[in-house]
C-alpha cells in the first residue's frame, strides 16, 4: 500500500526569502517519498529574485510575476492575495510554508487562512516592538504569527517572544536560521583557488575594486524605509567624513535601486576616490564581498545573521532591531543614524584592534548550518505524524 504524500506549497517573493527557503526546498526534495512539493514565487522583487533562484537551482512551479513599477503596498498585497488564492485552489495543499516578514509572507498566509489551509512560518518570532520599525515588516510578521499553525523560531529569544504573546509552546520549535545553511553552501563553493581568482577578477574588471591587505574595506548596505529622508542624509554625510579622514580605507556600497537611497548616496559620496558605488550584487559575489570586508555597516536584517558566521563585525544603522541575539552575543552593535555617532563608532573599530577583535571573534548565535534539515525532520516526525 502506497502512503499518501503530504502536499506542501512553498511561497516566497524576494531574494532574501529565496536564499532562506532554498535549503528547505533542498531538504524536502531529499524526502520525495513523503512529500509532494510545489514552489510558487510571487516575484515581489523580480531581477534579484531570479538571480537567487538560478544560484540555488530552484525552478518554481508557479511564477505570479507580480512586480510593477512604483507599486504601492495595498496594490501588491491585493495582487498577492488574489494570485496565491488561485494557486491554492488549484493545488489544494495540506500545508503552506512562508518565511520571514515580507508582504508576500503575510498575504500568502492570509490567502491560506481564507482557504483553511495549515500554515508553517519559518523564522518566526522576530520583533522590534515598534509597529512602524521596520515598516511594514514588523506588522507583517506579527500578523503572520497569528495566522500560523507551526512556528519555526531561529533562536531561544524568538521562542520567548512567541510564548510571551500567548502562542502554545507545542507549536514552536527552535531551529537556528536557514540563512546560515545557504551561506555555508556558498562559502564552501568559494573556498577554491580558482573560484577566488574568478571573483577577484570580477570585482577588478567590472568595478575596478581590489582588496589589498593594507586597505580596510568597509561594506555598506542600506534600504530601510524608516531611514528614507533625514536618516540617509546623516548616514551618507558620516560616510563622507570617514572617507575623507582615512586614507587607508575603501568604502564599497552596493546601492539599492530605490531613488530614496540613490539620491543622497550619489550626492554625498559620488565624487570620492576611495568610495565605490556599485549596483546591487548577486548573492555569490556579495558573500565574497562580505568575506573580503573588514567591517560592515548595514540596516539589513539578513546581514546581521550572516556576518557573524564570517567573523565580520556589524554596525547596525537602525534604532531598533528584531535580531537582538547579535547585540547580546557582541557580534553586532546598534548605532542608529546619528552622524557623529556613526563616525565615532566606525573610527573606534578602525583604530582600536582590541575592540575589533572582541566583536570579530564573538560566537555566531544563529545556528551551525543544519537548520533546514532540522526543520524538515521536525515537520515530518512531529508535525505531520503527530496530527
Amino acid at each position: 500500500m502506497t502512503t499518501r504524500r503530504t502536499k506542501v506549497l512553498i511561497l516566497f517573493g524576494t531574494r532574501p526569502e529565496a536564499i532562506k527557503m532554498a535549503p528547505i526546498i533542498k531538504e524536502f526534495r531529499r524526502r520525495k517519498k513523503f512529500f509532494k512539493i510545489t514552489v510558487c514565487v510571487t516575484a515581489q522583487h523580480r531581477e534579484m529574485l531570479d538571480r537567487a533562484l538560478e544560484i540555488f537551482n530552484i525552478k518554481p512551479d508557479y511564477d505570479l510575476n507580480l512586480m510593477r513599477p512604483n507599486q504601492t503596498l495595498p496594490e501588491l498585497t491585493s495582487r498577492i492575495l488574489d494570485g496565491v488564492t488561485r494557486i491554492i485552489e488549484t493545488e489544494k495543499p495540506d500545508w503552506i510554508f512562508v518565511q520571514g516578514d515580507t508582504t508576500t509572507t503575510f498575504a500568502s498566509a492570509l490567502a491560506a487562512f481564507y482557504q483553511k489551509i495549515k500554515i508553517v512560518h519559518v523564522e518566526a518570532g522576530l520583533r522590534t516592538g515598534n509597529k512602524y520599525s521596520p515598516f511594514p515588516e514588523e506588522i507583517n510578521r506579527r500578523l503572520t504569527s497569528h495566522l500560523a499553525d507551526i512556528h519555526f523560531a531561529p533562536t531561544k529569544i524568538a521562542e520567548k517572544r512567541l510564548t510571551s504573546e500567548g502562542f502554545s509552546r507545542d507549536s514552536i520549535f527552535v531551529t537556528g536560521n536557514t540563512v546560515i545553511d545557504a551561506l555555508k553552501w556558498i562559502v564552501e563553493k568559494q573556498d577554491r583557488p580558482t573560484r577566488i581568482k574568478k571573483l577577484k577578477k570580477f570585482f577588478l574588471t567590472k568595478y575596478k575594486i581590489s582588496f589589498p591587505k593594507d586597505v580596510k574595506t568597509i561594506l555598506v548596505t542600506g534600504h530601510r524605509r524608516e531611514n528614507f529622508g533625514d536618516g540617509f542624509l546623516r548616514i551618507c554625510s558620516a560616510l563622507s567624513r570617514i572617507a575623507k579622514r582615512n586614507n587607508d580605507i575603501q568604502i564599497v556600497y552596493p546601492v539599492h535601486l530605490n531613488p530614496n537611497v540613490q539620491k543622497p548616496v550619489y550626492f554625498f559620496l559620488g565624487e570620492l576616490k576611495n568610495v565605490h558605488l556599485i549596483e546591487p550584487l548577486d548573492y555569490e559575489p556579495f558573500v565574497f564581498l562580505m568575506k573580503s570586508s573588514y567591517i560592515i555597516l548595514t540596516d539589513s536584517g539578513g546581514i546581521q545573521e550572516e556576518a557573524p558566521f564570517l567573523g565580520k563585525p556589524i554596525l547596525v544603522l537602525r534604532d531598533t532591531t528584531e535580531r537582538p541575539e547579535g547585540i547580546v552575543a557582541h557580534t553586532a552593535k546598534l548605532i542608529g543614524t546619528d552622524e557623529n555617532r556613526i563616525v565615532k563608532e566606525l573610527e573606534l573599530f578602525l583604530k582600536n584592534a582590541s575592540e575589533y577583535k572582541k566583536m570579530a571573534k564573538a560566537t555566531n548565535p544563529y545556528g551551525n548550518g543544519n537548520s533546514a534539515d532540522t526543520i524538515v525532520n521536525i515537520f515530518k516526525n512531529k508535525v505531520v505524524k503527530g496530527r
